[in-house]
């Protein structure tokens, strides 16, 4: 049985118990039959709870497409099972009643379940990343959290400069990662050639190392002259992962306020860092890329 035809025949049932076994309607006649119920049994229903509706040409259609029987319908159509016109009235009043009384039920059950949606999601929301680059900027998101390879140790960076960064590169990389060694060189020689003439440029490396030590190997071997997120601080900056895509090497453009510019992924399809450094020199040019869309 389908389970919404369950539910309407469920209902109906409720409805009736609670209305004191109320008489029967074309449409409720049609559910049971849908749901089962022979002729013969409804007919013996109707003999106790009587009918209180009217067989028109489209309702006895009704009741042929749900299985009823020449008998039951020529009973139902003869007024068998029907009511005097005062009681009809009566029975009328109260299933209006019934109906009024339901709906008043089922937006109470409505609003019930707004508000436990609202609170699911107020409990998600708690649960996520606990800031937005969206929202905050990419410098309140990494305020205090960045790190650089000096003087064989990974040291705080003063960040206070940071604020005045325009663009920033988040670089997703990895030491284990040969695509990723074999980029990293690349982007070593293009960052200190470009960095110096625009001071309002900056990469942030953002680790997918397996443990601290291959974090700190990774910036002394390929020389690593930008910052890096804290190892230690990286499951508080999941934001930054959102247009990352799922492999690496990943960079990804954002402007101060974290609105997206460029990014390695459009979706699923890995364009590659190049496309990246390619957006950031068109924009050097003054040839603003058009806005990154994960459908271009």
């Amino acid at each position: 049985m389908c389970r919404w035809v369950y539910l309407a025949v469920v209902s109906i049932f409720v409805v009736a118990a609670h209305a004191g076994q109320l008489p029967l309607t074309v449409s409720e006649i049609s559910l049971m039959l849908r749901a089962g119920y022979s002729s013969t049994t409804l007919m013996k229903e109707l003999s106790t709870r009587r009918f209180v509706d009217v067989v028109d040409d489209a309702k006895e259609k009704t009741l042929i497409n749900a299985g009823a029987s020449a008998e039951l319908i020529g009973a139902l159509k003869s007024g068998a099972y029907s009511l005097s016109a005062d009681k009809t009235a009566a029975v009328l009043d109260q299933m209006a009643a019934a109906e009024e009384r339901r709906q008043v039920q089922a937006n109470i059950a409505r609003k019930s379940e707004a508000r436990y949606q609202a609170q699911v999601a107020r409990e998600r929301s708690m649960k996520s990343p606990r800031l937005d680059p969206s929202v905050t900027g990419i410098s309140e998101l990494l305020k205090g959290d960045l790190v650089q390879y000096r003087n064989g140790s990974v040291v705080q960076v003063d960040d206070s400069a940071f604020a005045n960064k325009k663009l920033i590169a988040v670089y997703f990389s990895a030491h284990w990662c040969g695509p990723c060694r074999k980029f990293t060189p690349q982007l070593v020689e293009y960052y200190n050639r470009v960095a110096p003439q625009h001071p309002e440029f900056e990469i942030v490396f953002y680790s997918h190392d397996r443990s601290p030590t291959d974090f700190k190997t990774y910036m002394r071997e390929t020389n690593m002259p930008w910052p890096a997120i804290d190892f230690a601080k990286l499951k508080d900056k999941q934001a930054l992962t959102k247009n990352a895509g799922p492999g690496i090497p990943s960079l990804v453009l954002f402007d101060s306020t974290g609105n997206l510019i460029s990014s390695s992924y459009a979706g699923s399809q890995y364009r590659g860092p190049q496309k990246v450094l390619a957006d950031i020199d068109a924009i050097f040019a003054g040839k603003l890329p058009a806005r990154f869309a994960a459908t271009e």
